[in-house]
């Protein structure tokens, strides 16, 4: 009995291609993140990197826009973003929160002007 072609078989191509190799990695970095200082100057160069790379996006999205963001004017799009700094602060540092607040201020701006 040959289980090529079947959805036994597909499902164990999953399982060993898909599944399996990703689940050594996150096995082994739960091994190895027990031991690593979040105060060690790697984790501050990582925190560094990863502030630099979300500067980025954001930076993109906000002077290069594609998508849907292209029909809302630039003077939008810095306000979101502002409100969206002052929705992370006043609300504790919550990322959630100034994501929040910035969608609500590029939804409310792109149903004022009538955009989409």
């Amino acid at each position: 009995m040959s289980f090529i072609g079947t959805e036994l078989g597909a499902a164990l191509v999953v399982i060993l291609v898909g599944f399996l190799p990703n689940e050594i990695w996150r096995l082994l970095g739960v091994l190895f993140g027990r031991r690593i200082d979040e105060n060690g100057l790697w984790m501050q160069w990582v925190r560094a990197v990863a502030t630099a790379l979300l500067a980025a996006v954001v930076a993109r999205l906000l002077l290069v826009p594609n998508g849907a963001l292209i029909a809302l004017p630039l003077w939008l799009r810095i306000a979101a973003v502002a409100a969206g700094i002052g929705g992370f602060v006043g609300f504790r540092r919550s990322v959630l929160a100034g994501v929040l607040t910035a969608e609500a201020v590029l939804i409310a701006g792109a149903w004022w002007l009538s955009v989409g």
